[in-house]
C-alpha cells in the first residue's frame, strides 16, 4: 500500500470521527457557548486570561504534540505498520479525543481547576492528594524526558569537547539551537505587542511569521554550541522562568508562533506524500516492514507494549493535564471546546500517521532484522523522521535535502520546548494544591511550612531541579517509564472524568472501554517492567544493580500503589451511582 493511500485513509476516518463522534459527545454533555469561561469569571493577567481560539489551538496543540507523536510511532513501527495506524486513528478518536474533550470540558466546570479538583468533587478529597502525588511523579519524568530529547537536539559530536559559543558554517544541531533561541525572543516580543502596546493579532501574526523566516535564515549560517550539561542548565533555567511569567509574556505568543511551524511540518510532509507518489523517482514508496508482527524480543509483546509506546498521537495522560492546567483557563467560549480539546487530538493522530510514513520509507536506515528475523529499531527517532521527509522531496546530501531535514528537526525541538514550559507551569499548580487545605485559594492563604511549601517558586525549583538531574540519564532508562506512566495516567484522567459526569447525571458510558483498557493496559506494563528488573538483579545479570534500574523499580512500584488505590476509590464511585 502507498504512502499517499494511507495518509488519505487516515484524513478521511479522522474527519468522520471528529464530525461524528466529537458532534455528538458536544451533545451528549451540553456545550453551552453562552455560558461564561473561568477565562473571565476568574481573570487575572497571569493564569487566567481569555485567548483567540486561534492563539489557544496553538497553545494547546503545540503543548500536547512535544516530540511524542513522532517517537512512539517510529518506535512502535517494529510491530508493522498496520497495528501502528490502526492504534493513531482508533485511540485518536474513541481513546485520546475523548479524554482530552472531556477534560477541558470538565476542568471549565470547574473554575478551570485540574484533574485533581474533579477527582475531589466525585472521588473525595482523600483520592485528590493521591492523584495530585501520581500525576507530579508523571511531570517529573515529563520534564526529565523532554529535557533529554531537547539537549540532545541541540548537540553534536564535537560540542562534547567543552565548545561554546557562537559558531559559522554550523551543523544541523547548532543551527536548530540557535534558532530556538531566537524563536524565544520572537516570542516575548510578540507577547508585548499584541498585549500591551495594542497591535491586531492579524498584522502582529504576519510579523511574527515573517520573524520566524528570518530566524531560521540566519540559523542556517549561524549556530550555537555548549555542552550537553550547559544545554540542561540552560534549559532548566528557561522552563522555571517561562512557567512563573504571566502566560501571555510567554505561554500564548510562544505557542501560538510555534503552531506555525508545526502545521508547516505537517504541510510540509504531506507535500513529500504527494509529490513522491506522482514522481518517477519514488512512484512507489510503499513499507518495507511487515503488516504485522505480535511479538518483539527486544521490547516485548504488541499488548502492551504497542499502547504505551504510542502514547501521543492515540492517547496521552499529559494532555489531561494540559486541558485542565492550562488550556481551560484561557477558553474564551465553550463553543470552542470542541475543536480544540478534540481536534487537537485528531491532527496530533494524523501527525502520528505521517511518522509512520516517514520510518517506513527509510526503514532499510533505521530499522533491521535481527537473528531471530524481528526487526529492530536503531538511532533517534527524530532523525528517522527528518530523513524520511526530506528523502522524499530530493536525495540524501543535496542542498533541498539539507534544508528539508534542518526546518524539521526545528519543529520538533520547539515543541519539545513548549512541553516542557507548560509541564513546569502545571506542576506549579499541582504542588501548590497538594499543600492547601479547603477553602485556600493560593499560597498566601497558607500559613507555616505549607506557606512555604505552596509557594510557586519552591515547587517550580524542586520540579525542576529533579527532572534535570534525570534529565541526565539516558532517554531508553527514562522513556519507558514514561510511556507507561503517561498512559496510566489517561486511564486515571479518563476515570476522574466519567465519574464525574456520572454524578451530575450526564451519560459517561463512553468512557468505561477505553477507560478500562488503558489501565488494563499500563498497570500490566508496569508489573512487567518490575518483575523483568527484579529478575535481573536476582541472576546477577550485568549492570544489574546500576541506580537507573533502582529508579525505575521504585518509580514503577511506586505509580502502580497510587494508580490501584485511585480505581479502588474510582470503582466505589461507580457504584454508588449504580445504585442510585
Amino acid at each position: 500500500m502507498t504512502a499517499l493511500l494511507i495518509i488519505l485513509a487516515a484524513i478521511v476516518l479522522l474527519l468522520i470521527g471528529y464530525v461524528c463522534y466529537g458532534g455528538w459527545l458536544a451533545k451528549q454533555w451540553g456545550i453551552d457557548p453562552k455560558r461564561k469561561t473561568p477565562a473571565f469569571e476568574k481573570e487575572d493577567g497571569v493564569d487566567y486570561v481569555p485567548a483567540k481560539p486561534a492563539v489557544l489551538m496553538g497553545h494547546h496543540f503545540s503543548s500536547i504534540a512535544g516530540a511524542g507523536p513522532i517517537n512512539g510511532p517510529i518506535q512502535a513501527a517494529v510491530f508493522g505498520w498496520v497495528p501502528v495506524f490502526l492504534w493513531c486513528v482508533i485511540g485518536g478518536i474513541f481513546f485520546g479525543g475523548l479524554q482530552d474533550f472531556g477534560s477541558l470540558f470538565a476542568s471549565i466546570r470547574h473554575d478551570g481547576k485540574t484533574v485533581g479538583e474533579i477527582i475531589k468533587d466525585s472521588m473525595g478529597s482523600k483520592s485528590k492528594k493521591l492523584f495530585i502525588i501520581f500525576a507530579l511523579l508523571v511531570l517529573i519524568l515529563v520534564i526529565a524526558s523532554f529535557v533529554n530529547v531537547v539537549a540532545s537536539t541541540f548537540l553534536t559530536a564535537a560540542d562534547a569537547a567543552k565548545t561554546f559559543g557562537f559558531v559559522s558554517n554550523p551543523t544541523g544541531n547548532q543551527t536548530t539551537a540557535i534558532i530556538s533561541l531566537l524563536f524565544i525572543v520572537l516570542a516575548v516580543v510578540y507577547g508585548v505587542f499584541t498585549n500591551r502596546c495594542g497591535m491586531k493579532t492579524l498584522p502582529a501574526t504576519i510579523i511574527g511569521v515573517v520573524g520566524i523566516v528570518l530566524i531560521v535564515i540566519l540559523g542556517l549560517n549561524f549556530g550555537f554550541a555548549m555542552t550537553r550539561n550547559a544545554w540542561i542548565v540552560f534549559i532548566g533555567c528557561y522552563i522555571a522562568v517561562a512557567s512563573l511569567i504571566p502566560v501571555w509574556i510567554m505561554l500564548q505568543p510562544r505557542d501560538y508562533l510555534s503552531s506555525f511551524l508545526l502545521y508547516a511540518m505537517i504541510i510540509l510532509a504531506l507535500a513529500g506524500i504527494i509529490f513522491s507518489a506522482f514522481t518517477g523517482s519514488a512512484r512507489n514508496v510503499t513499507f518495507t516492514l511487515p503488516a504485522f508482527t505480535g511479538w518483539n524480543q527486544k521490547i516485548g509483546p504488541l499488548f502492551p507494549t504497542l499502547f504505551i509506546t504510542i502514547a501521543c498521537g492515540a492517547c496521552s495522560g499529559f494532555h489531561s493535564l494540559i486541558a485542565t492546567g492550562t488550556s481551560s483557563k484561557q477558553l474564551d467560549t465553550e463553543a470552542h471546546a470542541k475543536a480544540i480539546g478534540y481536534g487537537s487530538m485528531l491532527i496530533e493522530s494524523a501527525l502520528g500517521v505521517i511518522s509512520l510514513i516517514a520510518v517506513g520509507v527509510v526503514s532499510s536506515q533505521f530499522l533491521s532484522q535481527n537473528d531471530a528475523g524481528q526487526w529492530v529499531f536503531a538511532g533517534s527517532p527524530p532523525n528517522a523522521f527528518g530523513t524520511g521527509i526530506a528523502t522524499m522531496f530530493s536525495a540524501p546530501g543535496s542542498t533541498v535535502f539539507n534544508t528539508v531535514k534542518a526546518l524539521l528537526t526545528l519543529a520538533v525541538s520547539v515543541f519539545a520546548l513548549t512541553s516542557l514550559d507548560t509541564a513546569t507551569r502545571l506542576s506549579r499548580f499541582m504542588f501548590s494544591e497538594l499543600f492547601l487545605k479547603e477553602g485556600e485559594e493560593s499560597w498566601k492563604d497558607a500559613s507555616g511550612a505549607r506557606k512555604v511549601l505552596a509557594n510557586p517558586f519552591f515547587g517550580t525549583c524542586l520540579m525542576v531541579v529533579i527532572g534535570c538531574i534525570l534529565g541526565g540519564l539516558s532517554l531508553s532508562q527514562i522513556w519507558g517509564l514514561f510511556g507507561a506512566a503517561n498512559q496510566l495516567l489517561a486511564g486515571i484522567a479518563l476515570m476522574a472524568v466519567a465519574a464525574w459526569l456520572g454524578n451530575v447525571g450526564k451519560n459517561n458510558k463512553m468512557f468505561f472501554i477505553p477507560m478500562v483498557f488503558m489501565l488494563a493496559a499500563t498497570l500490566s506494563s508496569l508489573i512487567i517492567t518490575i518483575i523483568a528488573k527484579i529478575k535481573a538483579m536476582a541472576a546477577g545479570a550485568a549492570g544489574a544493580f546500576a541506580w537507573g534500574n533502582w529508579f525505575q523499580i521504585c518509580f514503577a512500584s511506586a505509580m502502580t500503589i497510587l494508580a490501584v488505590i485511585l480505581v479502588i476509590e474510582g470503582a466505589k464511585t461507580f457504584a454508588k451511582q449504580i445504585k442510585k
